[in-house]
């Protein structure tokens, strides 16, 4: 009988694992985990309910969320995609369900759903799940591959490096000559104190958009104020396709900030029609932009330096175009970031030119499989790196299922 090893307890080896044994009920499957635990990043993902993957169906238009990775995912998704990744699930008793920005979760809305499926189906399909076993060396002999952990030695004919990133595994896979592309954060917050912001944790705008200075990079969006800065979507899918050029900079980096996510022009000219219409208003009164919180309003109008006892009909037009780019045009001083620690998603991991895509498979050595996050591949946030665990883990799994036929 051949075995199979995967390296890694979490989701890309679990599915994986299920995979090559319903493809191939003969092969011996074992998944090795180095901790105590096994799918830990799922039981945290999407706040404890897990985010499955992204309602986007066309291969296109779901590449575009890969800052790393892109191209060579295209093909892929084409084999397995989101709409396999419903049926997938939906076909052993785990339904999913669409939410309005397009995430996807389990219809019982907890990341357990997700787990109990994985579990289950290894216990049913006689998958071998051992845990505490740390992988201290990889050694490929003639056509069979020795994994030795601290506790024990493993001979297998196919094995799979599902473990995330981490530098262990990646030194062990530049041992067995594979190159690897330097791990830096991605995903992460601005840190940024500034008057403006201070003390308004909590506060979001639905679009704006972000930019870095002296930079292309861009993205619109939520934008969430924190207590350390800046987060929401549009900064931290902005951090993902930065995640290279701000490491440079050391994280210190200016950020322009259009909070209306309008132009400045069309926002002047609204501002002065609120003097004609508004004269005898008082402008700390409210917002005149609905979708602009009162708080942040009145910090812009701090910044501006506009007499809190000011009418409408008292702004100079000098005051007006200040007001107008702080609206549009605001620079923040980014110095630092904050990433999620328990979600922690980097940039970097074994070099796509050595894989083949159409399987997963090294191009360096037979029947040494990769998937997951152990390559250079990240998304932003929304699923889309479940995307890519499922749809690596089911090629991978077919390649194998194949392969130990012939």
């Amino acid at each position: 009988m051949k075995k199979v090893i995967i390296i890694g307890g979490g989701a890309a080896g679990f599915f994986t694992a299920i995979n090559v044994k319903e493809l191939n009920p003969e092969l011996d499957v074992t998944i090795l985990e180095k901790g105590k635990d096994v799918l830990q990043k799922v039981k945290i993902s999407g706040g404890g309910r897990c985010n499955v993957t992204h309602a986007c169906f066309e291969p296109k238009e779901l590449i575009k969320n890969y800052p790393r990775g892109k191209k060579e995912l295209l093909g892929p998704f084409h084999q397995f995609m989101t709409g396999d990744t419903f049926e997938w699930f939906d076909n052993r008793g785990v339904p999913l369900k669409v939410e309005n920005d397009n995430r996807v979760f389990p219809e019982a809305n907890t990341s357990q759903a997700i787990i109990s499926c994985f579990t289950e189906l290894t216990n049913k399909l006689n998958i071998k799940v051992t845990t505490n076993q740390n992988v201290i060396d990889i050694e490929h002999q003639n056509h069979s591959w020795k994994v030795i952990t601290k506790n024990k030695n493993h001979q297998c004919d196919f094995l799979v490096i599902a473990s995330g990133s981490g530098k262990k595994i990646w030194d062990l896979a530049k041992k067995l000559n594979h190159k690897i592309i330097t791990p830096v954060p991605s995903l992460f917050t601005f840190n940024i104190k500034d008057p403006r912001i201070f003390d308004l944790g909590g506060v979001s705008v639905p679009n704006a958009i972000v930019k870095i200075a002296k930079t292309k990079l861009e993205n619109s969006g939520p934008l969430l104020i924190t207590h350390w800065g800046l987060s929401g979507p549009a900064v931290l899918k902005l951090s993902a396709h930065g995640a290279r050029i701000l490491s440079e900079k050391n994280y210190q980096y200016n950020v322009i900030v259009n909070w209306l996510g309008m132009d400045s022009d069309e926002v002047l000219e609204m501002l002065n029609n609120f003097k004609k219409k508004l004269s005898k208003k008082h402008i700390y009164l409210r917002s005149p932009f609905s979708n602009l919180p009162k708080r942040l309003w009145e910090r812009l109008l701090n910044a501006t330096k506009i007499s809190t006892n000011a009418n409408w009909a008292d702004l100079s037009n000098k005051q007006l175009n200040s007001l107008s780019i702080q609206l549009t045009q605001g620079l923040f001083n980014a110095n630092g970031r904050t990433t999620f620690k328990d979600e922690f998603v980097t940039a970097g991991g074994i070099d796509l030119k050595e894989i083949d895509f159409k399987r997963f498979e090294s191009k360096i050595h037979k029947n040494l499989f990769i998937v997951g996050e152990a390559l250079n591949i990240d998304a932003v946030t929304g699923g889309f790196n479940f995307q890519n665990a499922w749809t690596s883990g089911y090629i991978c799994a077919k390649s194998i299922a194949e392969n130990s036929i012939l």
